[in-house]
């Protein structure tokens, strides 16, 4: 006979339990719901971290930069070579164009010279010493067969001078694409942090920035004894000025709109004097001056452990130079760029 069980009733201690649970839970639920909000950072903080974002959009700015010139450098080698190769398959044709004149000659006045013959079924390298030996060819031929040995050899060359710098090049694109995404990842979340300011906090900031900037234009204007730019320097300091109020651009050459080493390289340019496009580059290029009391108006100064920032020195300890995204190019005082004067270089 079957048995019949009442089923196992839960214990009074484990109901407890359980209830004792639930009302836990709930009660953190709600602790958690009416938590108060974390604290919204002030204007200053706001502005520190963006101004950190901005300094590594720059740090990858003049890495973008670099990538970006060998691009171009890279594009018009390849460009050489391939106009070159072109030219020279040209004149291959028409070398062996007339050692086939030769050749037809010669059948028409009783035969090929079988080692001519052989020459024209294959690839000639190698051959001309193997066939000057049996004396089979004329002086004209010879001189025709050397003239397509050195072509064929140069051209083999270019090819594949030309085959390495298009695998550089397709490399190089690879990181100018990285670059410009780690700028462009940058510049917006520091968008996203100024978003969270008030209309009020960010004309309050601006207004700060305008009070600095007008006093490092008075400095420039009225501080004391600098030496004056001249020469090439002075050239490339007065072409700058007259780009005050220009707008900072990332991977921007002038002259509506520029970067930090777009605008020296770019002043520098209007005074009759190419240098290098990237900060680090700039860096190389002239006489270095460690201390600032010898700095002279248009010398290059340089900020920053990795030389990421470069500007035009403005005399007063000022620089004129275009600071970062959000501003424009505009004078400042050396002390107040975010990071340390390493050196100038007089170009």
């Amino acid at each position: 006979m079957a048995s019949h069980r009442r089923p196992k009733q839960p214990s009074r201690t484990r109901v407890t339990v359980l209830t004792t649970a639930a009302a836990a839970a709930v009660a953190l639920s709600s602790q958690a719901a009416n938590a108060a909000p974390s604290e919204k950072p002030s204007k200053d903080e706001v502005k520190a971290k963006v101004d950190k974002l901005y300094e590594e959009a720059e740090q990858a700015t003049e890495k973008y930069n670099g990538a970006k010139e060998k691009q171009e450098k890279l594009q018009k080698e390849i460009s050489t070579l391939q106009d070159n190769v072109a030219r020279g398959q040209e004149e291959l044709n028409g070398l062996r164009d007339g050692l086939g004149s030769m050749a037809s000659a010669q059948y028409r006045s009783g035969g090929i010279d079988p080692s001519l013959q052989l020459f024209l079924s294959a690839d000639p390298d190698n051959y001309l010493d193997k066939a000057s030996t049996l004396d089979q060819l004329s002086g004209q031929q010879v001189e025709a067969l050397k003239k397509i040995q050195v072509k064929q050899r140069d051209l083999a060359q270019q090819r594949s001078e030309a085959s390495e710098k298009l695998k550089d090049l397709s490399a190089t694109r690879t990181e100018l694409g990285k670059k410009k995404k780690q700028v462009q990842g940058k510049l917006s979340s520091a968008q996203k942090l100024l978003n969270t300011l008030t209309a009020q906090e960010k004309a309050a900031l601006q207004e700060e920035e305008q009070r600095s900037n007008r006093a490092s234009e008075r400095q420039v204007l009225t501080g004391g004894k600098t030496t004056p730019a001249s020469g090439r320097a002075g050239a490339a300091f007065a072409a700058a000025q007259g780009k005050i109020g220009t707008p900072y651009v990332y991977g921007a050459t002038g002259p509506s709109s520029f970067d930090c080493s777009g605008l020296t390289s770019w002043a520098y340019a209007q005074a009759g004097v190419g240098i290098p496009r990237t900060s680090q580059a700039q860096a190389n290029y002239g006489t270095r001056i460690s201390s600032m009391s010898d700095l002279q108006v248009g010398d290059l100064v340089f900020f920053f452990s990795d030389l990421h920032h470069v500007g035009l020195y403005a005399g007063n300890g000022q620089v004129l130079h275009a600071p970062r995204t959000g501003t424009n190019v505009r004078y400042e005082s050396m002390g107040t760029i975010g990071g340390p004067f390493m050196f100038g270089v007089r170009v």
